[in-house]
């Protein structure tokens, strides 16, 4: 059963950072596509960013660029969110997610085969 785990979310003050971690289990971490979105309360679901394995491409949205930093630890099937300079916009639960045809990066949610549960990022201003 695969299965994936955010972990590192919690409260920050404006300007501060975060890093996010999901962990993959039950599959071979080596043909991918995982990608990092969140929500907001009373707002779609967003792309924020993905990394694909095949050629370590990454991509960020708009709103992101410059403050957060994919990365992939394949020896421990994780990728990692870093999330610096944060702002109180960037508030939501942030999922990950994975695309085990290992193309699409950017792909639209329902690209993606499995989710974690999510971990709340709460900025204060």
């Amino acid at each position: 059963e695969v299965q994936l785990v955010e972990s590192g979310g919690g409260l920050v003050q404006a300007g501060g950072s975060l890093r996010l971690s999901c962990a993959a289990s039950g599959i071979t971490f080596d043909n991918y596509v995982i990608g990092w979105f969140r929500q907001a309360p009373g707002k779609e679901r967003e792309g924020v960013s993905c990394i694909r394995s095949s050629d370590g491409s990454t991509y960020y949205a708009d709103s992101v660029k410059g403050r957060f930093t994919i990365s992939s630890d394949n020896a421990k099937n994780s990728v990692y969110l870093q999330m610096n300079s944060l702002k109180p916009e960037d508030t939501a639960v942030y999922y990950c997610a994975l695309d085990l045809s290992g193309l699409g990066c950017p792909a639209p949610a329902p690209a993606y085969d499995y989710w974690g549960q999510g971990t709340q990022v709460t900025v204060s201003s």
